[in-house]
């Protein structure tokens, strides 16, 4: 498993600036960033290198901010591959509430960050069929 910080930003003009400004002065590697909007606010998804010094840092700053867990699965690039995991995952009976991906890794596979209800039960069938599911310090 890996953390993942949700960061509550206004739907305004140099919001999301303000968060990676933030990482930037605090020397926070931001590795994978999502963002889900409605027209008030957005949601943004963000998996960092420092994650508890990203979310003290935000924060302090005024930001609501929220560290959860979330799956990190390798997923090789090529045709089919998400398509595979994904129902491995639904045979299994589990929903997924959302995906986004590390894609630039220095070389190393991809890959797809992965929240579901049941993030263990999620992990153990994957890596049961065959993925490498990352851990933090694999970002």
């Amino acid at each position: 498993m890996m953390k993942q910080l949700s960061v509550f930003i206004e739907n305004e003009i140099g919001s999301l600036a303000g968060v990676t400004n933030i990482l930037k002065e605090n020397r926070i590697n931001l590795r994978a960033i999502a963002s889900f909007d409605t027209p008030e606010f957005a949601i943004l998804r963000i998996v960092v290198d420092q994650p508890e010094k990203a979310h003290k840092s935000l924060k302090e700053k005024g930001y609501v901010v929220k560290m959860s867990e979330a799956v990190a699965v390798e997923l090789w690039d090529q045709p089919g591959a998400l398509d595979g995991m994904l129902q491995v995952i639904a045979a299994s009976g589990l929903g997924i509430n959302y995906i986004y991906s590390i894609v630039i890794r220095d070389g190393k596979v991809p890959l797809m960050i992965i929240n579901t209800d049941h993030l263990d039960k999620t992990a153990a069938v994957l890596k049961a069929n065959g993925y490498i599911v990352a851990e933090q310090e694999d970002i």
